[in-house]
């Protein structure tokens, strides 16, 4: 029997509020090849019913293969696929993408140019009843908050009406799950994140299942119930966007995830850095031996104003948000941390500020010489 990996385990530890029922979709040791060049090895995760899970990652880290072969429009090399307790990929079987009941949302919406809004949605629902088809096309219709446009065509709707339109029409004949490629990478900013929480919300209130690949934090961490984060076709960590923030597994999802500056520390005790802004105590017990040379991550919410403090830090760059301004600050010695100040703390570039740490999740990994800010 093969040992479990590293991922497996947090897998298994996660999974053990949740029975063998709870999970809908599971891929076991799956590798993926093409055109003969490995794009994924090992890899492994399950998504619970009528959640919304996220697969997050650069380019290039085989993220929508890894969704293509949930759809079953790419075969697996080894490993096993299982939906709904059926095993639908492995080297020796595929079930053709048709049968899997899968919805599917893509990046350039897809709809039919020829059909009506109404007929793209009742698309997949061919062969039930007509009083039924006209029924459930008017639910969708009324859940996308489009009521009034079911005979106009694709080409008469903005961006953002046509991507309504293409999820009503993947949720129209009630799939076991719904995969969504970059769903809202083609829109603007503000639509973007408005789509992306009216999505949410619909998912959560029909009790539906999704899977999404995107490149996009702000999206997945707005959509997800739990994120995977993928790099060179290996999920490094898949957890909630709490956890992923403030307890990354490693150094690469801590650089990946939010914003941040590496600073040097030395190792007092268990509890206990010297670092560059002073001596700072963990909310961890970490098991390095004292005087260890590591990194700590700063949050730029870890690093707040505070006028009558002594550590002082000089205004190098800023980034006006709305709300709150994020300052790249310069400490005495050089280096250089994020923090973010309420936006009516107005400073210049140039300026003297105080601050303080606050960093009620200390995130430490050991020194890496190139890598240290």
């Amino acid at each position: 029997m093969q040992e479990p990996t590293a991922t497996e385990i947090r897998f298994q530890l996660d999974g053990d509020t949740a029975s063998r029922g709870d999970i809908l979709l599971e891929l076991r040791r799956v590798d993926l090849d093409v055109a003969g060049e490995p794009v994924a090895r090992g890899l492994g995760f399950r998504v619970r019913r009528g959640s919304i899970s996220v697969l997050l990652g650069p380019s290039g880290c085989g993220k929508t293969t890894t969704l293509r072969t949930i759809a079953g429009f790419h075969p697996v090399s080894a490993g096993e696929v299982e939906l709904d307790g059926q095993v639908v990929s492995s080297p020796d079987a595929m079930v053709a993408p048709e049968k899997r009941r899968l919805g599917m949302v893509f990046q350039d919406h897809a709809l039919f140019p020829h059909l009506s809004v109404r007929d793209n949605i009742a698309f997949g629902l061919h062969g039930r009843p007509a009083d039924e088809q006209r029924r459930r096309v008017t639910d969708l219709l009324c859940m996308i908050k489009l009521p009034d446009i079911g005979d106009r065509f694709p080409h008469e709707l903005s961006g953002g009406q046509q991507q309504r339109v293409a999820l009503a029409r993947a949720m129209a004949p009630r799939p076991s799950l719904i995969l969504m490629d970059e769903p809202f990478s083609s829109l603007d900013v503000e639509l973007r994140e408005q789509l992306g929480t009216e999505v949410h919300d619909i998912f959560k209130a029909e009790g539906i299942t999704a899977v999404m690949v995107t490149h996009d934090q702000r999206e997945a961490f707005a959509m997800a119930d739990q994120v995977g984060i993928m790099r060179g076709g290996q999920i490094i960590q898949w957890d909630t966007p709490y956890n992923l923030y403030h307890e990354p597994i490693d150094r690469f999802v801590a650089e990946f995830v939010g914003q941040g500056r590496f600073i040097r520390a030395t190792l007092i005790d268990h509890h206990h850095l010297d670092t560059e802004v002073g001596v700072i105590r963990s909310n961890r017990a970490y098991g390095w031996p004292a005087g260890m040379a590591v990194d700590v991550l700063l949050r730029p919410d870890d690093v707040q104003p505070d006028p009558d403090s002594p550590l002082r830090a000089h205004v190098v760059k800023k980034a006006f948000t709305g709300a709150e301004t994020v300052y790249t600050l310069a400490l005495e010695n050089g280096t250089r941390i994020l923090s973010l100040f309420p936006s009516h703390h107005n400073h210049e570039i140039g300026d003297e500020v105080g601050i303080h740490i606050d960093a009620q999740h200390l995130v430490a990994f050991p020194r890496e010489e190139t890598g240290a800010a």
